[in-house]
C-alpha cells in the first residue's frame, strides 16, 4: 500500500503486526500501517506530533454559514479540553499516558471501513488501505478547522469526520476528476457545480463548510453559494406578500416564489465561466437580520469576491431539486401549495440545470426539522444570543413542512430535477445528523 507520508517520517524495519502502538519514550511514537503482506511502522518525533496536533481555526472569508441551525452539536466533546496556552503552542509536551482513540492507524482503518458510505462511494477496504495517508491528512485538516484534538476524538466526532465528511469529500473529488476528463488538453474547463439538497437544520451548511476547507487545503479553488443568497429584497418580499394575501407560505421568505431568479441565473451563469486566471466576481449575500428578521439583500459592498480559475462550486439549499407534482397532490397536502407548485416550474432553468453532480441528504421524518431548529435556537439563547422562542420556531417550521411533505417523496424516489443517477449520492441520516445504512 501507499507509504504514510503525512508525517515525513523515516521508515524503520518491519515489526510484528501484534504490536500496534508504542509510547516507550517521550521522544518517538509509532503509527501502525495495515498491509496484506507486511506490517510497517513509521516513527515521528514528539515535536512533530505536537505541531500536527495544535488546533488552528481558520476558514476562507468566502465561506459563510449561519450560526443558527448549523448542526454542529457533534462538536461538543467529552474529550479533554484544550487550554489557551495549548492553543498557542504544542498540545502535548508529553505523550498522553492513556491510549488515544485514534492514535493507531490500524484502529482508524478499521473504523473507516465500518462506515455506511464506503460502499456507496465505490471504495473497498483495499482502497482505504492504499489511501490511508490521505484519510489521515484530511482528518488532521478537519480537526484544525473545528478546533478538535485529533488524539482524543470522541465517538460522535470520529463518526462525523471519518464516516461522513471525508467520504463525501472523496466522492466530490471523484466527480471533479470525471468532469475534467471530458475536456481536451488546452480547453477551458468550467467548474463542476455540485448541488446539496437537504432539509433545514440537518447540517448541510457545515458539511459544505468542511468540504470547501478541504478543497482549499489540497489547492482546488472553490466557491460556495446558497439558495438563501437569492432571496428577494425586502421590497420584493413585501410585493410578493401583498400579491398573495392570506397565503401563510408566502408571507415570509423561504418557499418557491420568494427568490430572485434573474440574479440566480446571472450568478450561476457567471460562476460556470470562471475558468481562467484573473477572472473575478462578487457573490451575492443575504442579511437575514435586516428589518427585524424579515431580511434583505446585503449591501453589494459586503459581498465576497472570488477569483478564477474555479474547479468546483458548492451550491446548497433546502429545496434544491424540488420539481412540480400533480396539482391534486399539493392540494391534498395544503391548498396554499398550489401557487408554490406553479412557481417551481421556473426553478429548473434558474438553478437545477447548472448542477451536474448531486448530493441528497435524506431524512425519514420531516418533523426532525422542527427538533433540529428548536435545538439550534435553544443553544443560541443559552449562549446569550438572540433566538426564536419555541412558539416562533413552531410557526417558522410550519411554513416549510407542507413543501417537505409534498416534494420529498418525489425527490427521494426519482432524484433531483434533471439529475443523472450516475452522478447522484443519496445519504440517509439519523436524528443526530449522521449517515446510516439504508439510502
Amino acid at each position: 500500500m501507499a507509504t504514510l507520508n503525512v508525517f515525513s517520517q523515516t521508515l524503520h524495519p518491519t515489526i510484528s503486526s501484534s504490536f500496534c502502538c508504542s509510547s516507550s519514550s517521550n521522544s518517538n511514537y509509532a503509527y501502525f500501517c495495515p498491509n496484506s503482506n507486511t506490517s510497517k511502522f513509521h516513527f515521528f518525533s514528539n515535536s512533530l506530533l505536537s505541531s500536527l496536533s495544535a488546533p488552528t481555526f481558520s476558514h476562507s472569508s468566502k465561506t459563510h454559514y449561519s450560526k443558527s441551525g448549523s448542526g454542529s452539536s457533534w462538536l461538543q466533546s467529552s474529550s479533554p479540553s484544550v487550554s489557551n496556552e495549548q492553543k498557542n503552542g504544542p498540545v502535548h509536551s508529553v505523550f498522553p499516558s492513556s491510549p488515544a482513540q485514534v492514535s493507531s492507524v490500524q484502529d482508524l482503518y478499521t473504523f473507516i471501513c465500518s462506515g455506511p458510505l464506503l460502499d456507496k462511494i465505490g471504495l473497498t477496504p483495499e482502497n482505504v488501505a492504499e489511501s490511508i495517508d490521505k484519510w489521515l491528512t484530511y482528518g488532521r485538516h478537519l480537526c484544525r478547522l473545528f478546533q478538535l484534538n485529533e488524539l482524543f476524538l470522541n465517538e460522535p466526532q470520529k463518526v462525523r469526520l471519518y464516516h461522513y465528511y471525508i467520504p463525501v469529500f472523496l466522492w466530490c473529488e471523484s466527480e471533479i476528476v470525471q468532469h475534467q476528463s471530458k475536456f481536451k488538453d488546452g480547453e477551458d474547463i468550467p467548474p463542476l457545480v455540485i448541488g446539496f439538497s437537504a432539509p433545514q437544520g440537518c447540517g448541510k451548511t457545515t458539511l459544505v463548510f468542511a468540504l470547501d476547507y478541504l478543497f482549499q487545503m489540497i489547492g482546488r479553488k472553490s466557491a460556495t453559494i446558497s439558495i438563501d443568497d437569492f432571496y428577494l429584497t425586502a421590497e420584493g418580499q413585501n410585493k410578493l406578500r401583498e400579491a398573495n394575501p392570506g397565503n401563510a407560505l408566502l408571507e415570509f421568505r423561504g418557499n418557491a416564489g420568494s427568490h430572485d431568479l434573474p440574479i440566480s441565473v446571472e450568478t450561476l451563469s457567471a460562476l460556470t465561466k470562471m475558468s481562467k486566471e484573473g477572472i473575478k466576481m462578487k457573490l451575492p449575500r443575504y442579511d437575514k437580520s435586516a428589518f427585524g428578521g424579515r431580511g434583505d439583500r446585503a449591501d453589494p459592498s459586503t459581498w465576497p469576491e472570488i477569483e478564477g480559475p474555479l474547479e468546483v462550486v458548492l451550491f446548497e439549499g433546502w429545496m434544491l431539486g424540488f420539481k412540480p407534482v400533480p396539482v391534486e397532490v399539493v392540494k391534498s397536502v395544503d391548498p396554499q401549495l398550489e401557487i408554490i407548485n406553479k412557481n417551481l416550474e421556473a426553478y429548473y432553468d434558474a438553478w437545477d440545470k447548472y448542477i451536474k453532480s448531486w448530493i441528497v441528504i435524506k431524512i425519514k421524518d420531516p418533523s426532525c426539522v422542527y427538533q433540529w431548529r428548536l435545538q439550534a435556537e435553544i443553544a443560541m439563547r443559552e449562549a446569550g444570543n438572540p433566538g426564536m422562542s419555541d412558539d416562533e420556531v413552531n410557526d417558522f417550521v410550519s411554513r416549510y413542512l407542507p413543501a417537505y411533505n409534498a416534494y420529498l417523496p418525489t425527490l427521494y424516489s426519482q432524484g433531483p430535477n434533471g439529475s443523472d443517477p450516475q452522478h447522484l449520492l443519496t445519504i440517509e441520516i439519523d436524528e443526530k445528523r449522521n449517515p446510516i445504512l439504508g439510502a
